[in-house]
């Protein structure tokens, strides 16, 4: 069901996956040792239906659908990936490391997501 879905509301599932998997981490901050994955799909609920105007549109039988809710986890673990690989820019590097030498302290940070939180949190 869910390729069947139009690509805008594919595109809109994608967008929210992001929205809401980085905002679940800003919460955290981060910290890979608190992530849980059934808190962040208790957001994710949460937000679907009071925030994505996609869901609203989903007949009932695809919301219902096993085969749609197999697909969107797919998607969602794809997207979550992609946040993940996604290597910070040359500019957020450089950022970072300016701050790290003001703080005096090292600070750890994987992808560009990561570093977008690090950079917004801290200033740079």
């Amino acid at each position: 069901m869910y390729q069947t879905l139009p690509a805008s509301v594919k595109s809109n599932i994608t967008r929210s996956i992001s929205k809401q998997f980085e905002e679940y981490m800003a919460e955290i901050e981060w910290k890979e040792e608190l992530f849980n994955i059934e808190n962040f799909l208790q957001s994710w609920r949460k937000y679907i239906v009071e925030n994505a105007k996609w869901y609203a549109e989903l007949s009932d039988d695809v919301k219902a659908s096993s085969g749609f809710h197999e697909n969107l986890a797919l998607k969602m673990n794809q997207t979550i990936s992609k946040i993940l690989s996604e290597p910070p820019t040359a500019e957020q590097i450089e950022q970072i490391e300016a701050l790290q030498k003001k703080e005096n302290r090292k600070i750890d940070f994987s992808c560009k997501a990561e570093a977008a939180f690090i950079l917004n949190k801290f200033g740079s």
